[in-house]
């Protein structure tokens, strides 16, 4: 998540950076216990396990001077009723953002700081002991808008980088290697030059090279880590960048366990989705709406509209997904401009109802960005002090597509009209559904009228 979406970081003294690295005792099961049923899901399965996500942002990737600090930006430590908060919302994963930035030691091997390691693993077994998936990155480390970024793609020194990258996650995965399979590794975030545009083919290159160490380091680590779902992004997490022709390279992975069937796969695709930025991230008030929502045309961006969105997740289909490779939509979202306008509030939870909706058409696995700030521009959907949902219409929006199974199963259906005579060139004609009974969350699916419906895709194509 690029800086300009952190919400009201606070600078902290060097004390309160050590003070926030004492850690409580470690009360959750061991990496051994966790291991112990590893459990090889294909690409359908852990795309049905990991449902609809949750992100902690602002959290373990916060930073103060270089230095990671869970609170520098504002949020309270994470906790594990926070996870269960997540879980019993009806998020089936987590992603857990990790800097390391100035826990790394340059001068003795590139050794990660121990007491970091074991608050990651804490935030990690949090979620793995009650039955959530979990996503661990490297984060903070490739910006180059951050004190401390060393992971720079645009660097002339890749020698050094590569090395230590390597060294990185030779102790991650080490430290994780006796997980089950609710653990994910993600390579890194948001990584590019800090260019815009048409990426650089030299910086590009150097991407796909981290990622190839990333598998090849995780793979001979031993433990599960060589049947275990990697993660890996292209250009800055862009789908144009990642399904185009601009440079993207899926790493070998050579090193796959023998128990994977042939020709499975193990590595997912990351990608964000925040289009259009307009209404998703620009602090102004100008531009609230979206979808079929929008009730004022002045309001709304001028381009990712719902067929862009359909268009962008096809091309992530076409390129990975049906080729066996998972995508996962690592971060979306839209920030709370509701004291701008009212409207702002169903736009939102349309918007993040039609991300999840077609995501699981299209067998993407989607993670909704959280950064605990609930005022203007913020993206929080559960409080972190009290643990409540604080935007009941974004869940709600989330589980009509993921929701479960506990209500009434629906017994009949009713139109509210019994018939509708449609001419070239009229307007967009409605029909609501009424289900019975009431408390049904059974799914009715069509599409208005004068609007094609988006074809099923086959979940094993």
């Amino acid at each position: 998540m690029a800086l300009c979406k952190k919400a009201m970081a606070i600078v902290l003294s060097m004390a309160m950076v050590a003070t926030s690295l004492s850690l409580p005792n470690m009360t959750a099961k061991t990496a051994q216990a966790a291991g112990s049923s590893f459990q090889n899901l294909n690409q359908s399965q852990i795309t049905e396990a990991m449902g609809v996500g949750y992100n902690l942002g602002n959290s373990l990737e916060a930073a103060s001077s270089g230095t990671p600090n869970e609170t520098a930006y504002g949020n309270p430590k994470l906790t594990e009723d926070l996870v269960l908060a997540a879980k019993d919302a009806g998020f089936k994963s987590i992603r857990i953002p990790v800097s390391y930035l100035s826990m790394i030691d340059d001068n003795n091997g590139y050794k990660i700081d121990s007491s970091w390691l074991d608050r990651v693993q804490q935030v990690v077994d949090y979620c793995v002991d009650n039955d959530m998936y979990a996503i661990v990155n490297m984060h903070g480390d490739g910006y180059t808008t951050v004190n401390g970024g060393w992971l720079l793609c645009g660097s002339g020194n890749q020698t050094q980088i590569k090395a230590k990258y390597k060294a990185c996650w030779e102790q991650i995965a080490d430290r994780f290697k006796n997980y089950d399979e609710h653990l994910i590794f993600e390579s890194m975030n948001e990584e590019f030059d800090g260019t815009y545009g048409t990426p650089s083919r030299t910086a590009y290159a150097n991407i796909n090279a981290y990622n190839q160490i990333f598998v090849d380091t995780v793979r001979k680590s031993g433990g599960n880590n060589n049947q275990r779902w990697l993660l890996i992004p292209g250009w800055n997490t862009n789908i144009d960048y990642t399904a185009g022709d601009y440079g993207f390279e899926m790493p070998t992975d050579n090193y796959l366990s023998s128990n994977i069937a042939s020709g499975q796969k193990r590595i997912m695709i990351s990608v964000h989705y925040y289009d259009p930025w307009d209404f998703c991230g620009t602090e102004s008030g100008a531009t609230t709406q979206w979808g079929d929502s929008v009730t004022d045309a002045s309001k709304k961006a001028s381009w990712g509209d719902e067929s862009y969105m359909v268009s962008q997740f096809k091309k992530m289909y076409t390129k990975f997904v049906s080729q066996g490779y998972p995508v996962v939509i690592g971060e979306f979202g839209a920030i709370n401009k509701e004291n701008y306008d009212s409207q702002n509030k169903t736009c939102r939870a349309e918007y993040y109802q039609k991300v999840c909706y077609y995501a699981k058409q299209y067998g993407m696995i989607p993670v909704a960005w959280d950064n605990g700030y609930n005022g203007d521009y913020g993206f929080a959907i559960i409080d972190r002090y009290s643990n409540k949902v604080v935007h009941q219409e974004l869940m709600d929006a989330m589980m009509e597509v993921y929701g479960g199974n506990e209500s009434a199963t629906a017994t009949g259906i009713t139109l509210s009209q019994s018939s509708m005579t449609i001419h070239i060139g009229d307007e967009k004609q409605q029909l609501t559904a009424t289900l019975t009974p009431a408390d049904s969350k059974d799914k009715v699916y069509g599409a208005p009228a004068m609007k094609p419906l988006q074809p099923l895709i086959p979940r094993d194509r």
